[in-house]
């Protein structure tokens, strides 16, 4: 082997580079994926699960990120942010699902933590110069509470936070369990701009995703519980909505499911977890991967968990 390829390959093991096949990453538990394609690049960031094997809930203490200029071969860049870089928030709370956007260039991390004095799961804004972090709390102050939305009596009615830029600038909050709710937010990020709606779904559990293709807004989402991924298609990124099937079936051994959509490199791939590697359950879960192509009419197929995941992909961030 030539000495560049052996200097190349070093570089990327210490660079903490693995070429994954699925579940991506075998060294840790995973779960909640949420994905931002940045100048040829995939961040990938989730929940570290961190249960062990006679655990009764979930134990999350921080959020990891990992990146990839090919949808194959991966790069550990460690945590960018745990749930106490929320002052308000209580310390020990797990770190649920998140989203991210970048604007102004600047990234912008939407979390969900549990709030200190005001009961319930509450939504947080963080904010980084860099994809990989360092985050800090853009706010010092929760962006949406518990007691801002009564349609459920429920503590974990404001979670699963999924941010969507629109080709006008404009930028939508979607979010919720039980009931889905969203909300129009300012250009600086961080405020609401005008009332909280909700959307009338039936059957809908959590993990609303937004995005959009050809002119078509899709919102997906978790339905039913155990879940299975759905989506809905819409003209504009507050509908109306048609509903149009289920994508991705349910779990095997966890409940959850979790799904992220993006485009890449000229090609479409979904994100999602499941209990797939030694050892998974319920509160130790697997990010995965599939790619998929959509129909001519432009829905989205039924998406099968594969082993293999996607081919790579390399982009010109790769060179």
């Amino acid at each position: 082997m030539k000495k560049s390829l052996i200097f190349a390959a070093a570089a990327s093991l210490l660079a903490g580079a693995v070429q994954a096949a699925n579940p991506l990453f075998p060294k840790l538990f995973t779960a909640d994926p949420a994905a931002l394609v940045d100048n040829g690049t995939v961040y990938l960031y989730v929940g570290h699960d961190q249960a062990t094997a006679t655990d009764k809930d979930y134990v999350m203490k921080e959020w990891r990120v990992y990146s990839s200029c090919d949808m194959k071969n991966w790069t550990d860049r460690g945590s960018p942010l745990a749930p106490s870089a929320f002052k308000w928030a209580i310390g020990k709370v797990d770190a649920w699902a998140a989203d991210i956007t970048k604007r102004d260039g600047k990234y912008y991390f939407y979390a969900t933590v549990d709030h200190a004095s005001i009961p319930g799961r509450a939504i947080g804004v963080a904010v980084s110069d860099k994809p990989e972090g360092p985050f800090v709390d853009a706010r010092g102050s929760a962006l949406i509470t518990n007691d801002m939305t009564l349609e459920s009596n429920i503590a974990w009615d404001d979670i699963d936070p999924a941010i969507f830029q629109d080709d006008d600038g404009q930028v939508y909050l979607y979010w919720g369990n039980s009931v889905l709710k969203w909300a129009k937010l300012k250009p600086n990020m961080t405020e609401l701009d005008g009332p909280i709606h909700t959307v009338g779904v039936e059957r809908f559990t959590e993990a609303s995703y937004l995005h959009k293709h050809n002119g078509t807004y899709y919102l997906s989402y978790s339905r039913e519980f155990p879940e299975e991924t759905a989506y809905m298609t819409g003209p504009t990124a507050t509908g109306p909505w048609k509903y149009q099937g289920v994508i991705m079936s349910k779990n095997q051994k966890v409940k959850t499911i979790h799904q992220a959509i993006i485009a890449f490199n000229g090609k479409n791939y979904i994100f999602y977890h499941n209990a797939k590697l030694p050892g998974g359950g319920e509160y130790r879960r697997s990010v995965a991967v599939e790619e998929f192509s959509y129909n001519a009419d432009g829905t989205i197929p039924f998406i099968k968990q594969t082993k293999e995941g996607p081919a790579a992909n390399p982009s010109a961030a790769c060179k």
